[in-house]
């Protein structure tokens, strides 16, 4: 069976150097061994990733850092004594011996703990990182359970040495925020499930938005996106006025509850699509604090598409 509950399981998997899909608190990632760089390299060719798309590091703690970056500076610590483990994912220079198909051959590393019990066990048990982007298609949308991974990859995995690990439903439902230490002041290169706002304070205000170019997971113009057209809307008014004059379309608002909304969103879009509708109208949320992260991928999913 590819989807199974057995962590025992998906520890065999990742030491015979296969890939898994873990449930972490934000959405599913597709896992190998980040120091097998056969196995990383096939996480490429599942998802159909290009290489030079940098990977995430899940670690099982923040005490293992200092394997994977050169250097920390004080301020990412104190952000990571607060966030990890959680949605929050830091950008460093990375340590000698971490692998270019992990980094996309930069010269930094993306780094995070996650929260979900499972994927903490596994790591724990493995005893080395996970590199681990979304658990789906390159540029669809990213996978909240189980299900979705299978949907997108099941047939792309092998039974005979992949897994599916099956934790439930995501409780966040949207990726983590991405933080570039790397820069001075620090930068925000994805909105994600730790507040803009929060990672501010925490910081006494010392922090950009993103610039340069794309060096972290979801910093394309066109991302997360399902096979309808996704069109946006300000208000409730203008998604009925729309809907009206626009065939086999549906609303989506959750305004009124944001974690309802971030945790749903995905699966919404991937009902959309497995009823045939032919554009999802989305009202956006107001720009504060889990509404960066669902503007973001809204933007993202409803931005054109790349030949």
């Amino acid at each position: 069976m590819l989807i199974s509950t057995d962590v025992d399981r998906a520890v065999e998997v990742i030491r015979a150097g296969g890939l898994v899909a873990i449930p972490t608190e934000t959405v599913y990632g597709l896992a190998a061994d980040a120091t097998n760089a056969a196995a990383v390299k096939r996480i490429f060719e599942v998802k159909g990733r290009p290489v030079d798309h940098p990977l995430i590091v899940h670690l099982a703690s923040a005490d293992q850092i200092d394997g994977w970056a050169s250097s920390v500076p004080p301020t990412a610590r104190r952000l990571i004594e607060v966030a990890w483990p959680g949605p929050l994912t830091i950008i460093l220079p990375r340590a000698d011996g971490v692998l270019d198909e992990v980094t996309g051959s930069l010269d930094t590393v993306a780094l995070r703990v996650p929260a979900h019990p499972s994927a903490s066990e596994l790591l724990e048990r493995v005893g080395v990182g996970l590199a681990a982007p979304s658990a789906n298609r390159f540029g669809a949308v990213s996978p909240t359970s189980a299900e979705h991974v299978f949907h997108d990859l099941g047939d792309r995995l092998d039974p005979a040495r992949d897994l599916i690990l099956d934790g439930g439903s995501c409780p966040i439902g949207v990726e983590s925020t991405i933080v570039d230490f790397v820069n001075d002041p620090p930068q925000v290169l994805r909105a994600g499930g730790v507040p803009v706002e929060d990672i501010r304070r925490l910081l006494d205000g010392v922090l950009a938005n993103a610039s340069g170019p794309s060096r972290a997971s979801g910093m394309l113009a066109s991302h997360y996106a399902p096979s309808c057209e996704v069109r946006l809307v300000d208000d409730a008014d203008d998604a009925f006025a729309r809907r009206a004059r626009t065939p086999n379309s549906e609303i989506l608002d959750l305004t009124d509850d944001l974690v309802a909304y971030a945790h749903d969103l995905y699966a919404r879009l991937r009902d959309a699509d497995a009823r045939g509708v032919g554009t999802v109208i989305a009202v956006m949320p107001a720009p504060n604090g889990l509404g960066h992260a669902i503007r973001d991928r809204l933007l993202k999913a409803a931005a054109p598409r790349p030949d």
